[in-house]
């Protein structure tokens, strides 16, 4: 039995890894392996601050209604909202048993002749970890007054929201300018 020339000739040692090519496979393969640990890292990291993904979570507090004052009946309410969860959520709209009107989202706006003016507006965002604080001078709930309100009456309201559902809350009738 003759062996043919080609494996006759063949370099034993051509199969065999070398140092070369053991640090050159070693260089491609650590470019991957560090992205994967850095996004690792830092994956662990989000989770271990607790609001990775987690979802909305809503407290109303500090829930105030404006005394009219003398023949308007027109008024505002304002609270302050709370999300502690790691989602953004919208407040919808916020009604009132009181029976006497709708309650509406309204902003309030200066012009540049420094008048004052109120828009409606559909929704209001409460950021994630963050505090929607309404006043005054921004974002408010207007809302007819009802005839016998004085200061410390409470009115009830529900706040819808997006992904917090209904919150009812309790806000106390104030004399303008108290409390804020």
């Amino acid at each position: 039995m003759t062996i043919p020339t080609a494996e006759r000739t063949a370099d034993p040692r051509a199969s065999r890894p070398t140092r070369r090519r053991i640090a050159d496979g070693l260089l491609a393969a650590l470019a991957p392996i560090t992205a994967c640990g850095v996004a690792l890292g830092g994956l662990t990291t989000w989770v271990g601050s607790g609001n990775a993904g987690s979802p909305a979570r809503i407290a109303v507090t500090d829930g105030r209604v404006f005394l009219p004052y003398g023949d308007v009946r027109d008024t505002a309410a304002f609270f302050r909202i709370t999300n502690s969860g790691g989602t953004d959520d919208r407040l919808l709209k916020v009604t009132s048993s009181t029976g006497r009107g709708d309650a509406t989202l309204s902003r309030h706006r200066m012009t540049s002749g420094r008048m004052a003016y109120a828009e409606t507006v559909d929704s209001a965002r409460v950021p994630a970890g963050g505090i929607l604080a309404m006043s005054p001078y921004g974002l408010d709930v207007t809302l007819r007054a009802q005839p016998g309100w004085q200061t410390g009456t409470y009115v009830p309201f529900t706040l819808h929201f997006e992904y917090g559902g209904r919150i009812e809350v309790q806000a106390v009738v104030v004399r303008p300018g108290q409390g804020e």
